[in-house]
């Protein structure tokens, strides 16, 4: 694999750029971990999947395997033999799960880590519950659609604006009187 240029600049705490850096390096890859499985009885994708436990059940089982074989049990040698290969059989569902979380959780870890919290007068959300309280009531009581603006100009409480057809019936009518005392061009 060719090491890009980019990969190697160290801003020694430049901000988002370094965060975004150390995500790349740091994130977990889809190939790399189905790779991985391959090696199951090692427990390679789980040690790769920060999963210990489960990588220490895989060497276990597969000790626990050589070593009843070593003694020439036979048929005992298959059960953790089996136990492996089953666990193996389901943990190609689990990769995919586990891998979306860990690299959420590594996300999470760098991004949201100490220092970073909100600005110092941040009000992106209500936190006291008086307030929350308060907006709700507000926005309960407004209507959907265009406020009419309060002051100069403004309609009594009976009257209202004309609908679509009802103000082209009335430019209908306007165009007839007009038309009535309009003299004829023959004249």
């Amino acid at each position: 694999m060719i090491k890009k240029a980019w990969q190697s600049i160290d801003l020694e705490g430049g901000g988002l750029q370094t965060v975004n850096q150390r995500l790349s390096t740091s994130l977990r890859r889809r190939p790399l971990a189905y790779l991985l499985w391959l090696a199951f009885p090692l427990g390679g994708h789980r040690w790769y999947l920060h999963s210990p436990r489960g990588a220490s059940a895989y060497l276990a089982l597969s000790l626990a395997t050589v070593v009843l074989w070593w003694l020439g049990t036979g048929l005992w040698t298959a059960l953790p033999a089996g136990a492996a290969a089953i666990f193996a059989l389901v943990d190609l569902f689990w990769i995919e799960r586990r891998l979306v979380a860990l690299n959420k959780e590594l996300r999470m870890r760098l991004y949201l880590g100490a220092g970073a919290e909100a600005p110092a007068g941040y009000r992106g959300r209500y936190t006291e519950e008086d307030l929350i309280d308060d907006y709700v009531k507000e926005k309960e009581g407004e209507r959907a659609g265009v406020q009419p603006v309060q002051g100069a100009g403004q309609r009594k409480e009976g009257n209202r604006t004309p609908s679509f057809a009802e103000q082209e019936a009335m430019l209908r009518e306007l165009a007839k009187r007009k038309d009535k005392g309009k003299p004829d061009e023959k004249d």
